[in-house]
């Protein structure tokens, strides 16, 4: 293992705004996120896959008024976004280290108020189908915990992905479809684009692929 992935687990392991196994709240938070953690009733917002957590964070920087989570499995990463949390004075943000399939361990029903998919692995062969992260298992799962209202967003710079997704969603009776675009930054939904990019966006779009973009919204 090299020095900066144990220097990168060394700082999760003392950083209070990494929740993982071996901490107290890794067994105790589910369902009470706000009172235990961010000791306030602020929405709740979710990141899911979050990487080194560039929306988490930036997102926590727009939005001092809600509370969000990174959640991804790998320390190594999501150490990045918890020191620029840190670095930023950033109390509404916190990391989850865990995979997603494991979600119920940590949250309740109709806890969350909004989720984000940004730039998930499309997983584009046909076998692979059951690890994309929007196949309707995954979107079941995403609404027993969002409330009913809550936003669904998915960001990607994979047009099979994107298809599939938006297939997906049309057809589910557990989402509306509210806006889609293909070309993000041309039109009139670039708002949502946040003026926050990740390190793979930026490289893509140097690359001149478009980003394509969905939300929706959860019905129960």
């Amino acid at each position: 293992m090299s020095r900066k992935k144990l220097q990168r687990f060394a700082h999760n392991a003392h950083a209070s705004n990494v929740i993982e196994r071996g901490k107290p709240l890794y067994t105790t938070v589910r369902g009470r996120w706000n009172e235990a953690y961010f000791q306030n009733s602020h929405p709740l917002v979710l990141e899911l896959a979050c990487g080194k957590g560039e929306y988490t964070v930036g997102m926590g920087k727009l939005f001092p008024e809600r509370n969000f989570i990174g959640v991804d499995i790998k320390g190594e990463r999501i150490a990045r976004g918890s020191r620029q949390a840190q670095e930023a004075g950033l109390s509404n943000v916190a990391f989850l280290r865990t995979g997603i399939q494991f979600l119920e361990e940590f949250f309740v029903e109709d806890e969350a108020d909004e989720i984000w998919l940004i730039h998930p692995d499309p997983q584009p062969r046909d076998k692979e189908e059951k690890k994309r992260l929007t196949n309707p298992s995954f979107l079941a799962l995403y609404h027993r915990y969002l409330k009913d209202g809550g936003l669904f967003n998915v960001k990607t710079d994979n047009p099979f992905l994107y298809a599939y997704t938006l297939e997906k969603l049309l057809e589910s009776p557990l989402y509306t479809v509210e806006a889609h675009t293909a070309d993000l930054y041309n039109s009139p939904l670039m708002e949502e684009h946040m003026g926050i990019t990740t390190h793979y966006e930026r490289m893509f779009t140097e690359k001149g692929f478009t980003i394509h973009f969905i939300r929706s919204r959860c019905k129960k």
